[in-house]
């Protein structure tokens, strides 16, 4: 039974975060100016709209050209960036954000309070398809009080919503380029973020430099900024060691041991909410029928599942997305392997002489396809007869993510409950991937939301984790710690347990780093 507590949880957060950081050398003055970082990921930057992106390397290039009115620090809480302030009505629904002034986008055009609105609208308006539609909050309009000040209307109390507008995709793009097409941030950026773009080659290198016209004068600390793709993840962890790159944006459990015994390399480990999910078509024989899920969630030694996939780097999931890293996670029993069980439930189901279904896994990361083989060999006693797929990533997001029946998913921490829970499992979800489409659970997420007592907050999120634990629209068999490398002479960074944010603008680099370009 998984017994640790949130506070425990952070606790061991702090342990590990320090040492990751133990052989990293502390700043004994001012970060040094200068300097380019090479920082390798294991994908394509495929979308440069900051808008549309969705996995990590685009979150991370976004990260460098744009700015939020938030963005989320290390501890998950929400602190200014293009707001400097900002203060809420007593009933929590109205926010009123004031804006640096003087900041200026790449292209050298003002700023303003008309920025900001029309990004939101842009971000809100479902033909963008923007991920963060769903998870900026009940944000009902938009104004401009003026030239520097916000005023969002919200449809409903939402404490979190400071918070909520750190999110990846809830960036600031110029008015005028949203009046002429957001196409044009498919190949270009015009940004308010640290730095420029130079040059965009989506499957190999993105290139960036350093904003002089940044709103902080002393920031970022780096020249320049190279992102190179490395679709092999042993020779990305080769490259690093061979000292060809400055850093590993992710690590593979697989080669975190060599990469951490490396000389001259600092491994850096965070425990996160990050998981894989196995998701369901719960609209679609044979999922439709929650006894065969429930079936398959029994088949899942999860004691098992973390060594085999996490190679001991991580934790136990139990069929919700929350885990001890959220302030709102509900410590149910967790859930134990029972093939008995599991038998009768499918043949209750109709299914008395097994089942067979294809499993389908992205090659990104390859923790997906190491899921997928241990549930085939774990589901098999049972009756199960698994046929793993595995695919290119392209192929998968194109073809299966959203529409399959049968697959695993991947996902990064999010900064609240409320926020994980709308990118995936409300019937109006971003990612409404498992359309499981629960009203029970779509009241207690919306009434949680809309509540500012904790405590019933707390009961009413313990409820809707109750709902998926039992109904199980997808198995989240394992939580996984953040995993990521860098050469000793980078300094100033933190890896951030959300795994989206990466806060590059406060990263120097001190002696021993290699001179480039």
């Amino acid at each position: 039974m998984l017994t640790i507590n949130r506070r425990d949880f952070l606790g061991t957060t702090a342990a590990i975060g320090g040492l990751a950081m133990s052989g990293a050398p502390a700043f004994a003055q001012a970060p040094k100016r200068g300097g380019a970082l090479r920082i390798s990921v294991d994908q394509a930057v495929a979308k440069l709209n900051p808008l549309v992106t969705r996995v990590n390397p685009e979150y991370l290039v976004a990260e460098l050209l744009y700015s939020g009115l938030t963005r989320l620090k290390v501890d998950m809480s929400a602190e200014p960036d293009l707001a400097t302030s900002w203060t809420n009505s007593p009933d929590l629904l109205e926010w009123t954000f004031n804006l640096r002034k003087g900041v200026t986008f790449h292209d050298g055009s003002a700023c303003t309070s008309a920025d900001v609105v029309a990004s939101f609208e842009a971000i809100l308006d479902p033909k963008t398809a923007s991920p963060a539609r769903q998870n900026v909050g009940p944000i009902a309009k938009v104004t401009a009080k003026d030239e520097s000040t916000v005023v969002f209307t919200l449809s409903a109390p939402y404490a979190d919503f400071p918070v909520a507008l750190a999110y990846t995709n809830a960036r600031i793009v110029p008015a005028a380029v949203i009046k002429s097409g957001l196409e044009k941030l498919d190949r270009a950026a015009v940004g308010t973020g640290p730095f420029k773009l130079v040059s965009f080659e989506p499957e190999r290198l993105v290139v960036v430099q350093r904003n002089d016209a940044f709103y902080d004068r002393d920031r970022p600390y780096l020249d320049r900024v190279e992102v190179v793709v490395y679709p092999d993840t042993s020779a990305e962890t080769s490259a690093l060691i061979a000292g060809d790159t400055d850093m590993m944006s992710t690590t593979p459990p697989t080669e975190y041991g060599r990469v951490s015994k490396a000389a001259g390399v600092n491994g850096l480990r965070v425990p996160s909410g990050q998981f894989c999910n196995v998701n369901f078509g719960c609209d679609q024989k044979p999922f439709n029928d929650v006894r065969v899920r429930q079936a398959l969630a029994l088949c899942v030694d999860r004691t098992a599942m973390v060594d085999f996939v996490t190679e001991g780097y991580g934790t136990p999931g139990n069929d919700t997305p929350l885990n001890p890293a959220y302030r709102f996670y509900s410590n149910i029993a967790l859930k134990k392997q029972d093939l008995a069980q599991a038998k009768k439930l499918l043949a209750d189901a109709g299914y008395p002489n097994g089942l067979e279904a294809t499993l389908i896994a992205s090659d990104r990361p390859g923790l997906r396809t190491q899921m997928a083989v241990a549930l085939r060999e774990m589901a098999k006693p049972a009756g199960f007869n698994i046929n793993v797929q595995t695919m290119p990533h392209a192929t998968y997001l194109d073809q299966v993510w959203k529409k399959g029946n049968f697959y695993v998913g991947f996902y990064n921490m999010q900064a609240t409950a409320d926020a994980i829970f709308a990118l995936l499992y409300t019937s109006n979800a971003a990612w409404n991937e498992t359309r499981w489409n629960n009203a029970g659970f779509d009241k207690f997420v919306n009434e949680a939301r809309a509540t500012v007592d904790e405590g019933k907050r707390r009961e009413l999120y313990a409820e809707a984790q109750k709902l998926m634990n039992a109904e199980v629209p997808s198995i989240i068999p394992t939580f996984f710690d953040l995993l990521a490398a860098k050469r000793s002479y980078v300094e100033g960074y933190q890896l951030h347990p959300r795994g989206a944010s990466f806060r590059l603008d406060f990263v120097s680099l001190g002696a021993g780093a290699p001179k480039r370009g």
